[in-house]
């Protein structure tokens, strides 16, 4: 049966097929999965600078930016290492205008925002107690966003999704009611369905990135365990809010360890012998 698209729908076919792209390289661990990017990559990074300007600022007013040198030292000293080893997923992201700062705080958070923007809440690594090799992991997941451009991708299916809803809207002759309606409804079906897999994908280029960084992807399995137990204690840490974190995700961290252990013992072995 051939498919006959109104006029109206049809002429917004060339954007949705030219939006889809590759953002990154699928690595050893296969992280490949077109996207629909409609907003540039310049006005993203851009928010994401004054955004992070912004809280930057706010935890400096509050005595609560770095305050901590040790603790701004160490974390800082493992990004410098999985900051170089980014470029295996892309080569533009070794030269990003990458910053890190520690945020006095006891939230239990952490992220990456588009550019390379990393923040780290002291709650988080002091709550749970984390290893050098998990801090590693968590930051590892949290650059993985960055790379695929996970919020870009997100804010470019709400446009279309607006799109479509307003074209559906014009045809269908229904009220600003519907469009609301119908919009929220969209918002909620998108925070759960692409949650899931911007998290899987986060999981698996983060596993590698800890593991060519010279930090032991066997601790993806202890991190998500203390997560496990911070989520069931009734306090989820913040960034695992859209996808709080399972025994199956632990299950899925297991599965890619034989892909991803030999990467680990390989720059062990180099940093060993020079």
């Amino acid at each position: 049966m051939r498919l006959v698209l109104p006029a109206v729908l049809a002429a917004g076919l060339p954007l949705w097929l030219t939006g889809c792209t590759l953002t990154t390289e699928g690595g050893a661990v296969h992280a490949e999965r077109r996207q629909l990017l409609l907003v540039s990559a310049q006005e993203l990074d851009q928010a994401a600078a004054q955004g992070y300007a912004k809280l930057r600022a706010d935890a400096a007013k509050k005595g609560a930016l770095n305050a901590e040198p040790a603790l701004t030292r160490r974390v800082r000293a493992i990004a410098a290492r999985i900051e170089p080893v980014t470029g295996v997923f892309r080569r533009d992201a070794p030269g990003w205008n990458w910053e890190v700062n520690v945020i006095s705080s006891d939230e239990l958070n952490a992220f990456c925002m588009p550019g390379g923007k990393i923040a780290f809440y002291s709650g988080l690594i002091r709550q749970l107690s984390l290893s050098d090799d998990e801090i590693a992991i968590v930051m590892a997941h949290e650059i993985s966003h960055a790379l695929r451009e996970h919020s870009r991708e997100q804010v470019s299916e709400a446009m279309a999704a607006q799109t479509a809803i307003g074209v559906g809207v014009a045809l269908l002759g229904l009220g600003d009611a519907s469009t609301s309606v119908a919009g929220s409804l969209y918002e909620a079906l998108l925070a759960t369905k692409f949650s899931r897999v911007h998290e899987a994908e986060a999981d698996r280029i983060g596993l590698e990135l800890t593991a060519r960084a010279g930090y032991n992807p066997q601790a993806g399995v202890t991190l998500w365990q203390k997560m496990i137990r911070a989520n069931s204690g009734g306090h989820p840490p913040q960034f695992l809010s859209t996808h709080p974190a399972e025994q199956e995700r632990v299950e899925q961290i297991r599965a890619l360890l034989p892909t991803v252990q030999p990467l680990y013992e390989a720059t062990r072995r180099r940093e060993e012998n020079p």
